[in-house]
């Protein structure tokens, strides 16, 4: 590469930017924008095992209400991309900044308007309609925020340091676990009669709050350097999410792949569990939330530990690895579980966790570097969330294969290990592709 670099070159830098001072404020927002995203996915997620199959759908077999409230749950996921296309579009035009918070005021309206909703009890088949709008509404602004929150975190981060950076979005998810089942399990010491009638519905509505917190420390930051860069030299792209197909589809696949894992395996191991634990092996659900929520704190440490060694051994590694190693767990977390004895429920849902947690700490790293920065916010939107779609029936398709299998546990434990061995193989596959961050590093640093 030549050590002389024009002008006028948009990946550059703008003298005197203070890298470190700003990503952090910038990592920060971005954590708390997605802790709140999360905390309202799975405050649904959560909600679809214990209160929408019995209050919005009905009918004489309780595995099959479960499965039209987690058809409900995939709904959200189907309107990602079309989030990824509308919100990626906009992040590539008009700015990461003023997108995130047109998304991040989005997913809270709608969480606090689930709360509000009326049962089938009150409106009949209204109910379960309405529920359904709203989780579309939902599912298209999540589709617009992850891959923002990481593209605006990395883009402001220090070189060496964009592995600790991209993984603080990250942590919001076990955040948004912690925070969501906190909340169910303080309101499930309510009576059945209170929880029933008006206590699920309080952790929807914390959701404001959550949201005026959040819009506050994103109006705080500063949009993106290189977003700037590219608009003052009318480098940015007319058609981004046409471009993403038509230029990147090798990187959009990959990048698909390497995320399904952390997302759809996360919710087999939660969502899912949690209602194979209530339904199928009777087990108490305030035994599988305390489970889930001591995942969720290991998940940070996890998050923390791997997203800094992408820093040193590179994102696909870090991938690769997390997807063979969650391969090999897959069979014994289950088998763990059906025991029916706590500390080894709790222990396979904290190993399930941990595991499938290492590619998702790289996640960031890795979507980032697949695609040029004009491009990136449609590219890593579109890549998170074509994941999404898959990884938004894997509740729905582990009960349906649990049912074909007799309930028994092997079958969702070999849908963990197919989703494991694609993320792995994603991996392997990311080292090979062109490191787009790694170049406008080198360029920025030329131009310094």
């Amino acid at each position: 590469m030549s050590s002389t670099v024009p002008a006028s070159d948009p990946h550059a830098l703008p003298p005197g930017y203070d890298e470190g001072a700003e990503a952090r404020k910038v990592a920060f927002g971005a954590f708390v924008g997605t802790a709140l995203e999360w905390y309202d996915f799975f405050l649904y997620g959560t909600a679809a095992s214990l209160v929408f199959n019995r209050l919005y759908f009905t009918g004489d077999d309780a595995l099959v209400a479960t499965m039209a409230a987690f058809a409900t749950f995939a709904v959200g996921f189907l309107a990602r991309p079309v989030g990824a296309v509308i919100f990626g579009r906009m992040g590539d035009k008009v700015g990461r900044k003023k997108t995130l918070i047109i998304t991040v005021v989005m997913i809270g309206l709608v969480t606090a308007l689930i709360g509000v909703l009326p049962t089938y009890a009150s409106i009949g088949v209204a109910a379960p309609v309405l529920l359904t709008a709203l989780r579309l509404l939902q599912g298209i602004a999540v589709g617009g925020e992850w891959g923002g929150a990481v593209t605006l975190a990395v883009e402001h981060a220090p070189a060496d340091k964009r592995g600790r950076y991209a993984a603080m979005p990250q942590i919001g998810s076990p955040i948004g676990t912690l925070l969501s089942s906190g909340a169910f399990m303080a309101v499930g010491q309510l009576s059945d009669k209170d929880f029933d009638s008006w206590g699920w519905r309080l952790p929807f509505l914390a959701a404001l709050p959550l949201l005026l917190i959040a819009v506050w420390l994103r109006a705080r930051v500063e949009e993106s350097p290189l977003f700037e860069k590219m608009l003052e030299e009318d480098e940015l792209a007319q058609t981004p999410v046409k471009s993403v197909f038509k230029d990147a589809t090798p990187e959009l696949l990959i990048g698909a792949g390497s995320t399904l894992l952390g997302v759809g395996g996360f919710y087999l191991v939660t969502t899912f569990m949690i209602s194979y634990g209530t339904t199928v092996l009777e087990l108490p659900k305030s035994l599988l939330l305390q489970a889930t929520l001591l995942a969720a704190a290991v998940e940070i440490g996890v998050l923390i530990l791997f997203g800094r060694l992408t820093e040193r051994f590179g994102a696909g590694p870090v991938t690769l690895f997390g997807g063979l190693a969650s391969a090999l767990v897959a069979y014994p977390v289950f088998r763990m579980v059906d025991t029916k004895e706590p500390w080894l429920v709790i222990l396979g849902i904290v190993i399930g966790i941990a595991f499938l947690s290492i590619p998702y700490a790289a996640s960031g790293v890795l979507l980032t570097s697949l695609f040029p920065a004009q491009l990136r916010y449609s590219g890593v939107a579109l890549a998170a969330n074509i994941a999404a779609i898959v990884s938004g029936f894997v509740p729905l398709v582990a009960t349906a294969i649990l049912a074909a299998a007799g309930k028994q546990s092997w079958a969702p434990a070999l849908l963990l290990v197919v989703l494991a061995l694609i993320t792995a193989l994603s991996g392997w596959l990311a080292m090979r592709r062109r490191d787009h961050s790694a170049d406008e590093t080198a360029l920025a640093r030329q131009a310094a």
